[in-house]
């Protein structure tokens, strides 16, 4: 046997056990108790924007998940099952531009709420008038997100939380359904995040007292420079006895003061004219 040959045959060996690995590997990836995520963040965006789109992404893949192999379970036709979360992840990313959503909050919650959906869905269920089977399915997605954020991710406000699910309804959800979203969301805060709504109760308390104080000054301020406004043109208007008076006798001194002093004048004028004359004579 030549050493060429002998190659060709360990070649063929090693590409046999690679592609036995790879199928193992693959396998075990599809099993439901086994999901595997690409969590790789490094060119993804990661901010307010992407979350957002992320949990888009999330909802539509939750929805698919829920009226396909969540269906299948709770009916108890495990056979039909052949649409993992992971799968549904794995479509999504291969036939949408995921550039601008944060892949990682994305997985996360495609893997996480599917296998915490028992749990979720029984806070859900304390919080509700009707079973979950009741639900819409948007709803019940919708529902579904809130709740695992409340939970699950204390560092986003409630309030925060909230409002995304409005968002996600108003997106997607039916046109009265965010009632029900906002009526069960905002109960379970309570319950869930008993100290962050508190505290958040307190401060708006504060910022209300605030308010009404600096009103109830400014309103005595504002009286009182309205009465100065009105009582000014009476105070400052120049009245009759404030008036700088010239009497008529004073006219007439002034008069005849003048009067005199050209009569002096003209007496002073004529006895000069009286000496002169004289003088010219002698």
């Amino acid at each position: 046997m030549t050493d060429q040959l002998k190659h060709a045959i360990n070649a063929a060996k090693t590409a046999q056990i690679n592609d036995k690995q790879a199928e193992a590997t693959r396998i075990a990836s599809s099993s439901a108790g086994d999901q595997t995520f690409d969590m790789s963040e490094s060119s993804y965006k990661t901010s307010h924007t992407a979350i957002r789109k992320a949990r888009r992404f999330a909802m539509q893949g939750l929805y698919e998940w829920l009226v396909t192999d969540r269906r299948f379970d709770v009916d108890g036709k495990l056979g039909w099952k052949a649409n993992a979360p992971h799968d549904i992840a794995a479509r999504t990313r291969a036939t949408n531009a995921m550039h601008t959503v944060h892949i990682g909050y994305y997985h996360e919650m495609m893997r996480d709420i599917p296998e915490q959906i028992e749990a979720l869905d029984a806070l859900i269920l304390q919080h509700l008038d009707r079973d979950i089977d009741k639900l819409d399915t948007v709803e019940h997605a919708i529902l579904l997100i809130g709740t695992y954020e409340l939970q699950n991710r204390l560092e986003i406000p409630y309030k925060v939380v909230l409002d995304e699910a409005m968002k996600l309804n108003n997106h997607f959800g039916a046109t009265d359904a965010h009632k029900l979203i906002n009526a069960v969301l905002d109960r379970m805060a309570v319950e869930l995040r008993a100290t962050e709504v508190e505290s958040d109760t307190k401060a708006n308390l504060r910022t209300s007292q605030k308010s009404a104080a600096k009103q109830a000054q400014v309103k005595p301020a504002d009286s009182t420079e309205a009465t100065n406004e009105v009582q000014s043109p009476i105070d400052n208007s120049p009245t009759a006895s404030n008036k700088p008076r010239i009497s008529a006798n004073n006219a007439s001194i002034k008069r005849n003061s003048a009067s005199k002093a050209s009569a002096n004048i003209s007496e002073f004028k004529a006895s000069k004219k009286d000496a002169d004359d004289a003088k010219n004579q002698d």
